[in-house]
């Protein structure tokens, strides 16, 4: 594949480097006698010995007794089985650096102005008062809990008391609609449940109190209900709950059960856009492991940082907020829109809060970048080190504007990974320089390969995400999945005994990555497939369009048919002029025969509530599938948008019932 060479944007000083995590990990593996010459010799070692790699992470964070071993089964995939004997609890291991009573390890906000500081002594007594609660109801290793929580400072202490216990969690954010979450709950049966009464988006409180009651009585397996009131109104709403503020009037220490390497620590969900959501569950020393080399030597996270990534609860960058306290780095959560009362607010939130790492989603930053915000000139961004992005392929004009209008001295670090391990499989390393479109490195232990249809590894081209050896970050089943049927279809089925993770991928000659979206949503043009980031990359350029979704119904109206949907930059209106430069952007860009058959302007672009773009379920409805076997609208964070898309296949219908259009 014939690639012009991409622009480096930005170095890290040779200082910076130097008081890395990575490079101080590679002097003690040096000491160790593993010497490498540079980040690929490790990589490679990392994803080959992959025992000894994951040895040494173990005794570089020094996480005591080892069991039998870092791997049991031979490198098993379905099944392998990590450090067998071993007995860790990720919820003890997130404070080990935070020793002042006074310390602040978290600071919660939300969109009406509250600011609540989490210091050391108050997130430890909140543990404890849980736990007393939660061990009252019975609850003991291996019980599920359930939130129904924001993004607040409250959710994070439930989840280690929770995870304290040995207990497994599990949260939806109060975004989600009832039927969504119940599909999620009822799959685990949880014993207790933490409700709250609303939350704050887009200037707007929603009440969440009849939604809360309708969830508890749809769990016969709950024994006990939290309620956190955050309105004027508050009150028990729910028969038999127990009110947070009498929780906390116990006086206990928290416990943390040392459990099983393998032992569940959380269950987290696929979108359920489709069909009922797929519980993942991870373990607590997968987990651990995978965070501490992700906080530590792709992060760079470090005790001063002030770590904040935009998230709900629903999504797993939340499980990675969490994680930063393991580097003892203090976390930022924000409940509330990220643009909300002005799209520059997470700037704001920068600058106020002295952020030195600011995460988001690739969507966040684009909207920046054709809205025209500066917030370099806007805001005092010195404090800023890193920017982190993720949900979606970052095109390479978004790395120009950062390093234009954000700061040119900073550490744009895109990553790709998922639900699935909870975790990146490519992302940052500070001993690299950014790259103009691309992802920095392969992250350490995971031996990420670009495959082609017959299973022949590719050297920069496109081709499929797959994983050739386990990872501790793999889940360790799926719930109810008592057979593992559920859990090999859905990622070992399409290459025997690899892990295929369903995006598309390039490896660039620098060590880099780059995605290209959905491998099953690809756009297939009379034989030359692209991945749609490059599609949406095109049409996005047009000043006049935000946002844009294409499907190729290949195959069911005719040899190729493809509809291209686009959603217009307030203001704007739809002309010939505007359609003739997206299809001329096409043209010029990609090639001729990529240009869309249908243009269709439409208010919004269908999204999950993580805010990924509804290729699949679109494609399904303009197919013919009814809406409630193509999508769950309470998974959408934009349900309504559904209106023109459901209109369109009908306009489809009619247009090839036509014997006109009959072959």
């Amino acid at each position: 594949m014939n690639q012009e060479q991409p622009a480096i944007l930005w170095r890290p000083s040779a200082e910076r480097q130097a008081a890395s995590h990575l490079a101080r990990w590679m002097d003690w593996l040096g000491a160790a006698g593993h010497q490498f010459s540079d980040y690929d010799d490790l990589w490679r070692w990392s994803t080959t010995e992959i025992e000894a790699f994951w040895d040494a992470v173990w005794h570089y964070f020094d996480l005591g007794d080892h069991g039998i071993g870092p791997l049991l089964t031979q490198r098993q995939m379905p099944g392998a089985r990590w450090f067998v004997g071993a007995r860790v609890n990720y919820a003890d291991a997130l404070l080990r650096h935070f020793s002042r009573p006074d310390a602040v390890v978290a600071v919660a906000m939300n969109e009406s102005g509250q600011r609540d500081e989490w210091r050391l002594d108050r997130l430890k007594r909140t543990v404890g008062a849980l736990q007393a609660q939660l061990r009252q109801w019975g609850v003991d290793v291996g019980d599920r809990v359930s939130a129904y929580l924001p993004n607040m400072g409250e959710t994070v202490a439930a989840f280690m008391a929770t995870a304290g216990l040995g207990a497994i969690w599990s949260v939806a954010s109060p975004d989600f609609g009832t039927a969504s979450v119940v599909d999620r709950f009822r799959q685990i049966e949880p014993k207790v449940l933490l409700v709250v009464d609303g939350y704050w988006y887009n200037g707007r409180y929603y009440d969440r109190r009849e939604e809360a009651r309708r969830i508890a009585e749809s769990l016969p397996s709950v024994q006990g209900v939290i309620w956190i009131g955050r309105s004027p109104e508050a009150g028990p709403w729910i028969q038999g709950s127990v009110r947070w503020e009498d929780v906390l009037q116990r006086q206990a220490d928290p416990v943390y059960v040392p459990v099983e390497f393998s032992q569940p620590l959380w269950i987290l969900y696929s979108s359920g856009t489709t069909g009922l959501p797929k519980p993942i569950v991870h373990s607590h020393g997968g987990m651990l492991l995978s965070h501490l080399v992700n906080t530590h030597f792709h992060l760079d996270l470090k005790p001063r940082d002030r770590f904040f990534w935009f998230t709900t609860t629903g999504w797993m960058m939340w499980n990675v907020v969490v994680s930063a306290l393991l580097a003892g780095a203090q976390i930022i959560l924000y409940d509330g829109s990220p643009t909300y009362p002005s799209p520059d607010r997470l700037w704001q939130l920068a600058e106020a809060e002295r952020l030195t790492v600011l995460g988001t989603s690739a969507a966040f930053l684009q909207q920046c970048m054709k809205l025209g915000l500066e917030p370099g000139r806007r805001f005092d961004l010195t404090a800023l080190a890193t920017i982190g992005s993720t949900g979606s392929p970052l095109p390479p004009e978004a790395y120009d504007w950062v390093y234009r209008a954000v700061k040119k001295d900073v550490w744009l670090a895109p990553a790709s990974g998922g639900t699935d391990i909870c975790g990146a499989f490519v992302g940052g390393s500070p001993l690299h320089p950014v790259r103009r479109g691309e992802m920095q490195c392969r992250a350490l232990g995971a031996a990420v390969e670009a495959l082609d249809s017959e299973g022949h590894a590719l050297t920069d081209a496109v081709g499929e995400l797959v994983v050739t050896q386990p990872m501790p970050s793999m889940p360790l089943k799926l719930w109810g999945d008592e057979s593992g049927e559920r859990y090999r279809e859905s990622y070992f089925s399409t290459y025997p005994g690899l892990w295929r993770h369903g995006d598309w991928i390039r490896l660039t000659p620098y060590g880099g990555a780059i995605i290209y979206g959905r491998s099953d949503s690809t756009i297939n043009r009379y034989g030359v497939r692209m991945g749609s980031s490059e599609i949406y990359r095109a049409v996005e350029s047009v000043p006049a369009v935000m946002d844009s979704l294409v499907v190729d119904l290949e195959g069911l109206y005719g040899a190729s048919f493809m509809p291209l949907f686009v959603k217009l930059r307030e203001g704007e209106a739809w002309t010939p002029e505007v359609k003739g430069a997206v299809l001329n952007a096409i043209r010029t860009q990609l090639s001729p025969r990529h240009l869309p058959d249908d243009v269709i302007p439409v208010p919004d672009i269908p999204k999950t509530l993580s805010g990924k773009k509804l290729e699949v379920p679109i494609r399904k409805i303009l197919s013919g599938t009814p809406l409630a076997q193509a999508v769950n609208p309470d998974a959408m964070s934009n349900p309504d948008s559904l209106a023109p898309f459901i209109a369109y296949a009908e306009v489809l219908r009619e247009r090839f019932r036509s014997p006109a259009n009959q072959s």
